[in-house]
């Protein structure tokens, strides 16, 4: 039997995501090697090269450096910012690059139009980093939807609750907390994932409007506690005992959010020690400033509502600040429904049984494990499917192939609208692409 070759990637944005994927290339380099990289942190280029063996050849500030090279490798692992993702990608899609790109693919409908012109010109294979397609969870509810056991779908309701933490860290002090600066909303960057699924569930039913409310509730200055400061660990006298101080939520927590908060200390000659730490937050960190004044933009709560062209509806709601974050849905059909835990793990299945006593029957739905990542075992489907993607052009039922991404980015752009114009319906027009 003829062996495979394993995918040759290189890496552009060295950052958490994109180390998170190409780490398949220690773990089984008979699938993917990673020869390259592309990113202006020079910690960051010599982080790859010891853990990949490649060498200073191939290693560049930018994408565009990268692209300027004849071609080395087959594909490219791009987890640069989201406002980065059009400039980064299109010169290597020109240069004849698949790719593995990070989600949200563009921040706005111009930029989705171009990446998808591009991608249509030079016949590039894209998929998007939607890996909560790839976790049991997820897949276990779209296989019985397939097998008709719901019936036809009427209704979805999905809702991603975010902890205080996660919101604190990611959404208001950290790096998606200002769309002028990011390019993203909240939506976009935290829920494009979810209303994916709902667009991947629902198959080639497409939306006919969708509406959408949200806004900033508890997070801005006029919330702040009287004789609260500007920056926690230098004038506020609540920060030993605010629930959001940056004191509680990162110094007596060091490596929840280690590879956000102290990333700023990777060029340290040592381990960075808590009085380093300290003295981040005590400078110019974002995660240093009081959450109530951060400067932040972007909601911390929204509401989505979706009318199907076959009549079905659907739901998804965002709820930042919650103690524990989880996903949650509940899958409503003419002949059963299925509702669980994203994070707990839980899957039940109810269907319609008139000769039951109760008139129903219910199973709690066996869940396989692939790892423990933090998007239930995705990461790890998502890479090794974006493998035989490129290498045998197989398209599994789960693949994200950037063609069956654009009904979820479209559903979010006009979300955000129907927000800006509060609730006004958006008509789903996907003729345009």
């Amino acid at each position: 039997m003829e062996l495979k070759k394993p995918i040759t990637a290189v890496i552009v944005g060295g950052g958490h995501r994109s180390f998170t994927y190409a780490q398949l290339a220690i773990e089984d380099p008979s699938a993917l090697q990673i020869v390259g990289i592309a990113d202006p942190n020079p910690d960051r280029r010599k982080k790859a090269m010891k853990m990949f063996g490649f060498g200073e050849e191939r290693c560049f500030e930018t994408a565009q450096q990268m692209a300027a090279v004849p071609k080395f490798a087959d594909a490219v692992i791009n987890g640069t910012m989201d406002h980065q993702h059009i400039e980064t990608s299109l010169p290597l899609l020109q240069a004849g690059y698949d790719m593995l790109l990070e989600k949200p693919f563009a921040v706005n409908m111009d930029e989705m139009k171009l990446l998808l012109q591009t991608v249509k010109k030079y016949k590039n294979k894209v998929m998007i980093c939607h890996v909560l397609r790839y976790s049991p969870f997820y897949r276990t509810i779209k296989e019985k939807i397939r097998t008709g056991v719901l019936g036809d779908i009427i209704n979805i309701q999905t809702s991603e609750m975010v902890s205080y933490h996660h919101l604190s860290t990611s959404y208001i002090r950290g790096k998606w907390g200002n769309s002028d600066i990011c390019k993203t909303s909240m939506l976009l960057a935290k829920c494009c994932h979810d209303i994916d699924i709902l667009m991947w569930l629902m198959g080639e039913t497409l939306p006919a409007s969708v509406s959408s409310f949200g806004s900033i509730f508890q997070f801005k200055p006029e919330n702040a506690p009287a004789q609260a400061g500007t920056r926690c660990l230098v004038d506020c006298p609540l920060v030993d005992t605010c629930d959001f101080s940056a004191k509680r939520i990162y110094l007596d927590h060091p490596r929840r959010w280690a590879m956000y908060v102290w990333d700023a200390l990777e060029g340290l000659d040592h381990e960075p020690t808590m009085e380093d730490k300290a003295n981040l937050l005590k400078g110019d960190s974002p995660y240093g400033k009081c959450i109530y004044k951060s400067g932040n933009n972007v909601v911390d709560h929204q509401s989505v509502l979706f009318n199907f062209r076959n009549g079905a509806t659907a739901t998804h709601n965002m709820i930042g600040g919650t103690a524990r974050s989880t996903r949650t849905i509940h899958v409503v059909g003419t002949k059963g429904e299925m509702y669980g835990d994203f994070e707990g793990g839980s899957l039940h299945l109810q269907t319609i049984k008139t000769e039951s006593p109760t008139g129903f029957e219910y199973e709690d739905v066996e869940l396989a494990t692939f790892s423990e990542d933090t998007h239930g075992g995705g990461d790890i489907g998502l890479i090794r499917d974006f493998v035989d993607y490129i290498r045998d052009g197989k398209v599994s039922v789960e693949c994200t192939a950037i063609e069956n991404s654009v009904a979820g980015h479209l559903a979010v752009f006009l979300a955000d609208k129907s927000v800006a114009e509060n609730g006004a319906p958006q008509s789903f027009d996907f003729s345009q692409f």
